[in-house]
């Protein structure tokens, strides 16, 4: 009876983390969105989406308290409920940082961007790492977490993509240093994001193998 309550809670903690990865991506579109266009309401969206995350952080914190407490879980529920205890971390900080190109956005007022391009894919290549860390801790998928940080150099190539772009722009108009590093502090907050997905990626494979090494299957040791 206690195993069952126990599980339901854990499907509870599955969902609660779905969710909140969901609002991380979905602040991160809005963000770049509002870059993109210049549209402020979008930037008070991913600003308000970030103020939820915060508050889904304190929530999840709160419901894996309980669990750690009540249920006195065995050694692969501890790993699990603790480690998504630190990615919940990661996902805060996920949002300040769409928070921070929301306000950059703001900043700029529309301005059209060069590079824009590659920072379209860092953002797509950065919500594809958030979305498939979570899932991966969902679906107990090693492999999905290993995918995850193999990806991020995806997104580390294409920052030195637009770090090249903003570059040649300074070399060519100075007048346009400001706005250029605007957009490479956008990119910047892109590469961090994924790297707090990769976080994410190593937390599952932590409380899987109880190493934070995301190893595939082929790989890896013994999974108790």
């Amino acid at each position: 009876m206690m195993r069952s309550r126990f599980e339901r809670q854990l499907e509870a903690l599955h969902g609660a983390l779905t969710g909140m990865g969901e609002l991380c991506r979905e602040a991160i579109s809005a963000a770049v969105a509002a870059l993109l266009s210049g549209d402020r309401e979008m930037a008070a969206q991913a600003v308000e989406l970030e103020r939820e995350i915060d508050r889904r952080e304190r929530d999840i914190g709160s419901l894996c308290m309980k669990l750690l407490l009540q249920q006195q879980p065995v050694a692969r529920d501890l790993r699990a409920i603790s480690s998504a205890m630190k990615m919940i971390s990661d996902m805060e900080r996920i949002g300040d940082q769409a928070a921070d190109i929301a306000e950059i956005a703001c900043q700029m007022g529309g301005a059209p961007l060069p590079g824009r391009l590659h920072i379209t894919e860092m953002t797509q290549a950065a919500m594809k790492m958030v979305g498939g860390s979570v899932e991966a801790f969902v679906k107990s998928d090693l492999s999905l977490a290993k995918r995850v940080a193999e990806y991020d150099d995806v997104v580390d190539g294409l920052f030195l993509q637009v770090k090249g772009e903003l570059t040649e722009l300074i070399l060519a108009d100075a007048s346009a240093a400001g706005e250029a590093l605007d957009l490479l502090m956008v990119a910047k907050y892109l590469e961090r994001i994924g790297d707090h997905a990769v976080n994410v990626a190593e937390w599952v494979a932590y409380a899987l193998t109880g190493s934070r090494r995301p190893e595939g299957p082929e790989e890896s040791g013994e999974r108790t």
